[in-house]
């Protein structure tokens, strides 16, 4: 990230106290003029009062050299002007130092004391300086000359500087507030990027884990069932050619029917929302494939119970039970309390757990005796699905279905997001249970 405003300077090292080479090179100018200046008004001075001119001269290189400090100690080079004052010395350090005093993060008190000692003594001095002369003859304008030359010379000195180092202050202190603004600005603004790029992330990992589940969904009871079909028709083929050609017809048409789905979502992998449209073809949306990863789980209830509802529901659960004995499952299903309807994400999830466990007894468990039971009950409902221990001639000749160990974890999560609880586990008689309990609103 790179800072709003930074300026690439050099900043000095050493005994150097400014930020800019620039910034040194001016005030080294400034006070050599200064001393200049201050060395040159020195020799009336020193006639004046008396003394050799080359100490006069000295003082005044000395007093005038005090400007170079004045982006350090500006205080101290307003004091020194003040006190030169009398002297007839120091008026342009005078003007740049109460402008850089003006001008810097100093409280206003001092400053304004300073203006103000400043102003009362150019006043003095410039008073009796005219007054002097016109008592000399060198003037010989009227008494009100003297008071307006002190006020004017004292003000001309004093508020020009004063107000102008007040402003470049402000602007200075403006600025800066500005930049600091635009930094912070900044620093949120990629802060809510990354946060923005967090949530996205997240969003991305949960609807491919929505896709994993509806794929696996769609896929899992169907080619089970095909499974299991296939190793009842290997038994049989000898023994009863009719069951035989009834079982390979079933599992013709369970695998066009997963081969149709598949297809239906591969589609949509390769499209993004089935229809053609003018974003580019690689740019696959999540949600587009989770939804229609949805729709086609959800077809397969439909085609199965033959209903005309959007997706699998309770009703179906016949259809769905009557599918696993015809595999040669023993299934016991039985409904307690007042059927009703439930809001179709209830439905879908509570039928996905039947399915889902009736799935996994096929593949752990072929040959067991297995009890379905749903509960519909005042705020909620509850469906159990247990099957007891596989008898061991079952055991060995079982399809041996491959599990991937994603079924359970589905399941589980499907009714977590309804805010019910989801429990599963072997049994004490060395079957397997599952249960869920969904909320009803």
């Amino acid at each position: 990230m790179t800072t709003t405003g930074e300026e690439h300077t050099t900043a000095l090292g050493g005994p150097w106290w400014w930020a800019r080479r620039r910034s040194a090179v001016l005030d080294v100018s400034l006070a050599v003029v200064s001393a200049v200046e201050c060395a040159v008004e020195g020799y009336p001075f020193a006639r004046d009062a008396g003394i050799p001119v080359a100490a006069g001269i000295v003082f005044g290189l000395l007093a005038g050299s005090v400007l170079v400090l004045r982006r350090r100690w500006p205080i101290a080079v307003v004091l020194v002007s003040i006190a030169i004052t009398p002297a007839q010395m120091g008026f342009l350090m005078g003007i740049v130092g109460l402008y850089t005093l003006a001008a810097s993060e100093l409280p206003r008190r001092i400053i304004g004391s300073l203006a103000g000692m400043q102003l009362v003594g150019t006043l003095i001095v410039t008073f009796v300086r005219v007054r002097q002369d016109m008592v000399r003859g060198d003037l010989t304008l009227g008494d009100w000359f003297l008071p307006f030359a002190a006020i004017t010379a004292s003000l001309g000195l004093t508020a020009p500087p004063l107000l102008f180092g007040m402003y470049v202050g402000a602007r200075r202190r403006l600025m800066e507030s500005l930049r600091e603004r635009a930094d912070s600005l900044e620093r949120e603004l990629q802060l809510l990027a990354e946060r923005a790029e967090e949530r996205a992330e997240w969003a991305r990992n949960e609807e491919r884990t929505r896709i994993a589940r509806e794929m696996h969904d769609v896929v899992a009871h169907r080619v089970s069932l095909m499974v299991v079909h296939a190793a009842a028709l290997q038994a049989v083929a000898r023994k009863d050619p009719e069951k035989a050609v009834k079982n390979a017809a079933l599992v013709g048409d369970m695998g066009r029917q997963a081969l149709t789905e598949l297809r239906e979502m591969l589609g949509v992998l390769r499209t993004g929302d089935g229809r053609a449209t003018a974003a580019r073809r690689d740019e696959v949306p999540l949600a587009a494939v989770g939804a229609a990863a949805a729709v086609a789980a959800s077809r397969v209830a439909v085609d199965e119970g033959g209903g005309d509802g959007p997706g699998p529901c309770l009703s179906d659960l016949d259809v769905l039970v009557g599918q696993s004995a015809a595999a040669g499952m023993v299934v016991d299903l039985s409904v307690e309390g007042e059927t009703r309807l439930y809001a179709s994400d209830i439905e879908q999830t509570a039928f996905r757990v039947v399915q889902e466990a009736l799935t996994n007894v096929h593949k752990h468990a072929a040959g067991a005796k297995t009890y379905v039971r749903l509960a519909h009950r005042v705020s909620e409902i509850a469906m159990q699905v247990e099957n007891e221990p596989p008898p061991e001639v079952a055991s060995e000749s079982s399809a041996r279905l491959p599990s991937g160990g994603n079924g359970l974890v589905g399941m589980r999560e499907r009714v977590v997001a309804l805010g019910g609880v989801f429990v599963s586990g072997p049994t004490d008689a060395g079957g397997f249970r599952v249960s869920a309990v969904i909320p009803a609103s």
